[in-house]
């Protein structure tokens, strides 16, 4: 019933236009663990009302299947500011349907009234007790996507089986309920509530416990320059400062406000590099900031860059600054824990394709690491096991620029990430050491670790399944190579086989997914590599790592040695140029 959508298809119609249809109706968005992704559009392949109805109606019944007392809980459903003008399609208007399905059954909806960034869900889940949550978002992707994004009871992004379990109560609720497309219904029904006001109170008052250094806060001169990249997170930062008792970073006035065309960037992803920070840095040499924040749309990530004493900024990488928050955190606990038994129920974790960095604080420390698979919601959920268990999860973080600092929320969190990097910041500036510094400092305490990821795009699954095929067959059937260029290969880690030659019965200890690509490689010279598919993206993605004991200063060395593995990486096992892969362009 959404006229624009109708239209777009009558014309296809009318044009007879047989290739289009088939795009737009040939096989249904899959819905995952991370929800849904896609274009906005007509069509059963893409984000639209009646799409939007179909899943929210599925989830609906899976939920009443899964809580008896779901009528009395309720869920909770937060959206960004994405908006598409020529299928009608927006965030918000996304979030009003689901809204409505809900509560057409008599479940309470707890519906934000205003943009929120993602964490805002999570954290509500867990704080009103409720039964799951949803956020319309797509992050950081191109301007004409949107999400649908779930979380469970447990305030954690749904894994297995529950994706699966939602999947198939989509496909037995496809034909909309009466009155699912009113969404004016709910503006009068008793069942909606408002929970804004209430969050924005608690949230920022549960991350000051993260808050060590007030009085270094209300004293610094250290100036901090912010950009949301036309998302969500200006107001939410800002609130967040106060908190704290931080000036206000200035705010990059191109990029503060909502704007679904994302106007002044090429891609709304900070991960991106220099490009998505231009404006950003225009401003900071203007007004004499030395650090820069930047969130992506959703505010769940965070990247950190730094003006150099040489005049040049340097961006962060998602290992680096998780290096710093984990040193930065474990630290302030330290100082400010009564009871040292209590390190041994102190637990930090980190994706499978992160930097181990945390590994080497842990051993040295003395409190626990665990590494999980990749994403967040394989850490919000161990982190959930854990905390029931008595046990304190101090941080974690992906190489993604994604933090989670603050255990009121188990997921990636960039408006608590960004405010406690600034109370870091400002605290080793009383002590003359820049964020960089400190870095040093702490691989020279912990150990040099040398990252290098990068990604290339392939639109063909063929040509993905086939690359794969070719490394688990590399010289015969059966066979993963054996060295890479000049590089040994010493240990193979097959997490979508579940082979694992390191353990003595050869089975991966982590769970194992045969929808995804995903195989570690380690080297005799002590290099890591793990090549992936993404789960929302058509990409080939690689992460690899050069870890060296403490004491190994020859960081060049290492350098130039991860360079020449990464060369020999894309030669060997990506071959470009026969897959016909495109590189990702700086």
């Amino acid at each position: 019933q959404n006229p624009k959508t109708y239209a777009i298809v009558k014309q296809l119609l009318a044009e007879g236009n047989a290739g289009e249809l088939q795009k737009y109706f040939g096989s249904r968005m899959e819905f995952g663990t991370a929800g849904l992704r896609a274009a906005m559009g007509a069509g059963i392949s893409h984000m639209n009302d009646l799409t939007i109805i179909q899943t929210t109606q599925g989830f609906c019944r899976y939920l009443e299947k899964n809580f008896t007392d779901l009528k009395k809980r309720g869920v909770v459903i937060g959206f960004d500011a994405r908006a598409h003008l020529s299928s009608g399609g927006s965030s918000k208007r996304f979030a009003r349907l689901a809204a409505n399905t809900f509560i057409s059954q008599g479940v309470p909806v707890y519906l934000f009234s205003d943009i929120i960034p993602t964490p805002f869900v999570p954290y509500t889940v867990t704080h009103l007790k409720l039964c799951a949550g949803i956020m319309v978002t797509a992050s950081h992707n191109p301007k004409q996507d949107n999400g649908y994004k779930v979380y469970w009871e447990n305030g954690a992004q749904i894994i297995s089986p529950h994706d699966k379990g939602i999947s198939q109560a989509i496909e037995e609720n496809q034909e909309p309920w009466p009155q699912a497309w009113d969404d004016k219904l709910i503006d009068s029904s008793p069942l909606l509530h408002d929970p804004y006001a209430m969050v924005n109170k608690e949230y920022f008052k549960d991350i000051q416990k993260q808050c060590f250094y007030r009085n270094i806060n209300k004293e610094t001169n250290l100036k901090f320059v912010h950009t949301s990249v036309h998302g969500v997170g200006h107001k939410f930062v800002q609130l967040a400062f106060k908190a704290f008792d931080l000036s206000p970073p200035f705010a990059v006035p191109e990029q503060k406000d909502p704007d679904p065309d994302f106007p002044t960037v090429k891609y709304p992803n900070p991960e991106e590099g220099k490009g998505v920070l231009t404006l950003s840095f225009a401003l900071a040499e203007k007004d004499g900031a030395r650090i820069i924040l930047a969130n992506d749309p959703d505010a769940d990530r965070l990247a950190v860059a730094e003006k150099q004493e040489s005049g040049e900024w340097k961006v962060f990488s998602g290992n680096e600054l998780g290096a710093l928050l984990g040193w930065w955190i474990f630290t302030c606990w330290k100082n400010n824990s009564r009871d040292t038994r209590a390190i041994k129920d102190v637990y930090m974790l980190s994706s499978t394709v992160s930097s181990k960095i945390l590994r080497a604080i842990a051993l040295k420390e003395g409190f626990h690491f665990e590494e999980t698979l990749t994403g967040f919601k394989w850490m919000g959920n161990r982190a959930k096991q854990l905390m029931d268990q008595g046990k304190a999860v101090l941080f974690a973080f992906e190489e993604a620029i994604g933090y989670m600092c603050c255990p009121a929320v188990l997921d990636k969190d960039g408006v608590s990430a960004a405010v406690i990097t600034a109370e870091m910041a400002s605290f080793l500036a009383t002590r003359n050491l820049s964020l960089s510094q400190q870095l040093k400092a702490v691989y020279d305490e912990y150990g040099f670790h040398i990252t290098k990821a990068s990604y290339f795009i392939c639109h063909d699954p063929k040509v993905i399944q086939q690359l794969f095929d070719n490394l688990r067959n590399f010289d015969g059937k059966n066979t993963y190579p054996k060295s890479c260029g000049r590089f040994k290969v010493s240990g193979i880690r097959d997490l979508t086989t579940g082979y694992d030659s390191s353990q003595p019965d050869q089975k991966a200890i982590l769970p194992t997914s045969k929808s995804s690509q995903m195989i570690t490689f380690t080297f005799a010279n002590g290099g890591v590599a793990t090549m992936r598919t993404s789960g929302t993206e058509p990409k080939i993605k690689y992460y690899s790592e050069l870890c060296a004991p403490p004491g190994n200063s020859d960081v060049e060395q290492l350098k130039k040695e991860l360079d020449e593995l990464v060369n020999a990486l894309e030669k060997h096992f990506f071959q470009p140029e026969k897959n016909k892969l495109q590189r990702k362009t700086e």
